[in-house]
């Protein structure tokens, strides 16, 4: 499965995302991401915390590579982007960017597994039928 038009995501960086020298620090684009899925899985009608509270089920992250290409500094406003590369039973893959302007290059990129836990054991499970559905969509 592949989407061919991405989720985007604009963010800002702020003094608080950045070091001595006004570069964002290495795990403030970790950050970066994890507010662009959310927020695609919110454009999709889906919150976090109703899955949580209604369907018994949380996403977490499995696995992430990611790659520092360029830096993002102060001030800088960035486009995060979202794709489904890939859709299992209990976990999907998404591949993100981070981008000044849609245009040009990629400052960072990285590919994450997401799967599904039941947050009483914390072990997978099957993705609900619905979100199946929504994740796939195009």
């Amino acid at each position: 499965m592949n989407r061919t038009v991405p989720f985007i995501w604009p963010l800002r960086v702020y003094w608080e995302d950045t070091d001595a020298g006004g570069v964002v620090y290495h795990a403030g684009y970790v950050r970066f991401f994890e507010r662009a899925r959310t927020e695609w899985l919110r454009a999709a009608g889906i919150g976090q915390q109703a899955l949580r509270e209604e369907h018994g089920v949380v996403f977490v992250v499995h696995g992430m590579d990611i790659r520092f290409n360029r830096p993002a500094r102060l001030d800088d406003l960035l486009e995060a982007s979202v794709v489904v590369t890939e859709l299992r039973s209990a976990s999907f893959k998404v591949e993100q960017a981070l981008r000044r302007h849609a245009e040009e290059p990629v400052l960072v990129d990285a590919r994450v597994r997401i799967a599904c836990v039941e947050p009483q054991r914390w072990r997978p499970c099957a993705i609900p039928e619905f979100l199946l559905q929504e994740i796939s969509k195009p």
